[in-house]
């Protein structure tokens, strides 16, 4: 679509399968257009080596964009030890190689847990993270000095699952802000001979544990075949499954969607909840103190019937 005048105000999320070879935003530009759609946001990026799970919210599910973002995500990623990249993954030059010491899976998985839990992580070199309101990444291909400032980050599970020679299948859940590539960087490091991610794959994010995605081919495919697009789309509440909740009768409903704080009693205080009002349609995502006080964060459009 080449004008901006077709492009249509829908709503809801799509679960993307994103192709290897494309960024976050080229994937979610060519989304927006299969579409037509007016507002389009996505949930987390995904380096272009990777493939998989990219929750894309149109409309107003971009209201809930930033809570999916900071949601638990789930990997499968391979890694081959022995060589370090100035990258961390196969998409960098070779910076080192060492010989892979004899290794067992008593100690891979002494160096895996070494990684698990609260860690504190340095992210690469050639990343999205901003220094100067320059991204990193950037400043690095400039040839500049880079040095990524180090984070905590929460890794619930990193796990041997594979091992082929030198090549690592490793099953990894975490929370948001975290590189992959830093941990299978920090784990050839722990085994003396480094190593490098060689695929990435996400396969869910909180709430989506079991998503039925859509490759951007089968979209395309189902333009030609007649099929609705919009038919393919999950509601906005779906992305709410996990957070708190609490039920508005129609004068709480008003008075919250006009943006007077109301009281409910027994409400149990949460940083960040969800009201639903008639019919369960989510009509804000809302803040609740400890006296039953529910007060707008961000206020969800009227659903019709």
């Amino acid at each position: 679509m080449s004008s901006r005048s077709k492009f249509r105000d829908i709503s809801g999320i799509l679960l993307l399968d994103k192709p290897p070879g494309l960024s976050s935003n080229q994937a979610l530009q060519k989304a927006r257009h299969l579409f037509g759609a007016k507002k389009a946001g996505h949930t987390g990026s995904l380096d272009p080596l990777a493939t998989g799970l990219l929750p894309i919210c149109f409309g107003e599910a971009t209201k809930i964009a930033g809570y999916l973002l900071g949601a638990r995500k789930a990997y499968a990623a391979q890694c081959r030890l022995g060589v370090t990249t100035t990258t961390d993954d196969a998409e960098g030059e070779v910076v080192r190689t060492r010989a892979v010491p004899e290794l067992d899976d008593a100690r891979i998985e002494s160096a895996l847990a070494g990684l698990r839990g609260h860690i504190v992580q340095i992210p690469p070199a050639y990343s999205a993270i901003k220094q100067g309101g320059v991204p990193l990444y950037k400043r690095a291909r400039r040839g500049e000095e880079v040095e990524a400032p180090s984070r905590e980050v929460e890794v619930h599970a990193f796990d041997l699952v594979e091992r082929s020679g030198d090549l690592l299948t490793l099953h990894v859940e975490c929370a948001s802000g975290t590189y992959v590539r830093s941990l299978v960087r920090d784990l050839g490091e722990k085994l003396g001979c480094g190593a490098h991610l060689t695929a990435l794959r996400r396969e869910w994010v909180e709430p989506f544990r079991q998503p039925a995605m859509h490759t951007l081919g089968e979209l395309e495919q189902a333009l030609v075949d007649g099929v609705e697009l919009d038919s393919l789309l999950l509601p906005l509440q779906s992305g709410l499954q996990a957070m708190p909740r609490i039920e508005l009768d129609e004068i709480h409903e008003a008075r919250l969607r006009h943006g007077q704080t109301v009281h409910i009693d027994g409400a149990v205080a949460a940083d960040q909840a969800c009201a639903f009002g008639r019919g369960g349609r989510p009509v804000a995502l809302v803040a609740i103190d400890t006296a039953g006080a529910v007060r707008i964060l961000r206020g969800f459009a009227p659903q019709s019937d």
